[in-house]
């Protein structure tokens, strides 16, 4: 994990983000899979690299959105995933892959977040059996991509960041390289707050013997949103012997600013 450590940059360079002559930047494109999780057919959005070829064999990496938000989240403009991603390849920093952007809100009851409470924080942990069960199979099905761990990798940003690390720990054997921006508080309990129960207890936040190349933690200062939650996550992976890799920024928030780094620096981790 040290050579990516080595990598890591608070801000981007100037330019990262921006369009460049002579670079090809692809365009998300929504897809439709039945979700037996949740009862009901459910959108996707998935970026193809320029010249996708499905002769070959692609890496993946899976991008989960936070609470309130959509599978439409990270394919904004304001985020510019294509244009970071493409400029980090053709300067030779990013390997080409396929990028998948789920919907992570998975209940029976009721299609959208409907309050910030206990029953709609256990609809999006409900995730991880929709990623497993149809996510993950219809992404394969449909396009060319690697099913290796090492060739395999998932982020996320608020919610997406917890429900990211959650879904790392109990399907390691799935993920080679795992992220979380600005990651939500639920992953372990919240002490006097009948918000969450916890997913996990500490002692469970652990990988077995084969770990992931890269576990990529970001988190701003002036995040107030988040809390604690991701020195917290942090304390607990340095209490249990994990390796990680922190990334800490000052000058960013709790929405895209913080997001776009992470990505940038995350991106050239990545299958290599």
């Amino acid at each position: 994990m040290e050579k990516y450590r080595s990598l890591v940059v608070e801000m981007p360079p100037a330019g990262y983000d921006e369009t460049r002559e002579g670079v090809t930047y692809p365009e998300f494109r929504k897809y439709t899979y039945f979700s037996r999780t949740a009862g009901r057919d459910t959108d996707m959005n998935v970026l193809l690299p320029a010249g996708y070829d499905k002769s070959r064999r692609y890496p993946v990496l899976y991008i989960l959105h936070g609470f309130f938000d959509s599978e439409d989240w990270m394919a904004r403009e304001i985020v510019g995933l294509p244009r970071i991603l493409s400029n980090l390849q053709a300067d030779g920093e990013a390997e080409e892959m396929i990028v998948v952007l789920p919907y992570i809100y998975c209940s029976r009851e009721r299609p959208a977040v409907t309050g910030m409470d206990l029953e709609n924080c256990l609809a999006y942990d409900n995730f991880i059996n929709d990623m497993v069960t149809d996510v993950m199979p219809f992404v394969e099905e449909n396009f060319s991509v690697s099913k290796d761990r090492y060739s395999t990798a998932m982020t996320g940003f608020s919610m997406g960041g917890k429900e990211s690390l959650f879904i790392s720990f109990r399907h390691p054997e799935r993920f080679g390289y795992i992220g979380a921006a600005c990651p939500a508080p639920g992953l372990v309990k919240i002490e006097g707050s009948p918000m969450h129960p916890g997913q996990l207890l500490p002692s469970e936040m652990v990988y077995p013997a084969e770990k992931p190349r890269a576990v990529f933690i970001s988190s701003s200062t002036q995040d107030d949103v988040v809390g604690p939650a991701p020195d917290c996550y942090r304390s607990i992976l340095t209490q249990n012997g994990e390796d990680f890799i922190t990334h800490v920024m000052h000058t960013t928030w709790h929405d895209h600013t913080s997001v776009k780094p992470h990505l940038y620096n995350f991106f050239r981790m990545l299958f290599r």
